[in-house]
């Protein structure tokens, strides 16, 4: 578990948006150290799918979890080069921006 605090509840405490939001920023670091720093990259990887589920282990979105679990799905096929749903990382970055600037709009 690389996030312990969050996952003792502490995630639990964010909106959707913020959750999302948070999982873009790894999806963004991921982006950035592709082809640059496999250690960097693999480690960004990693924390996204634990914050996807943590997200999905979130009882407040059971209404929602075909999408998170299919931004999940779209996420991994992004990493491993996007043969299944020509996805790519950037792609995923306008997603995921969305709900940061949700998060941003709704604590501001």
């Amino acid at each position: 578990m690389i996030h312990k605090n969050l996952a003792a509840g502490g995630w639990r405490k964010l909106t959707l948006a913020e959750q999302l939001g948070n999982i873009g920023s790894e999806v963004s670091r991921a982006f950035k150290w592709r082809g640059r720093d496999d250690k960097i990259f693999e480690a960004a990887v990693e924390r996204a799918l634990e914050l996807f589920d943590l997200t999905l282990a979130d009882p407040r979105w059971k209404g929602r979890l075909r999408e998170i679990a299919r931004a999940r799905e779209v996420f991994c096929d992004a990493v491993h080069g996007g043969a299944l749903y020509k996805s790519s990382l950037g792609d995923l970055i306008r997603y995921f921006d969305n709900f940061a600037f949700m998060a941003r709009k709704t604590v501001v």
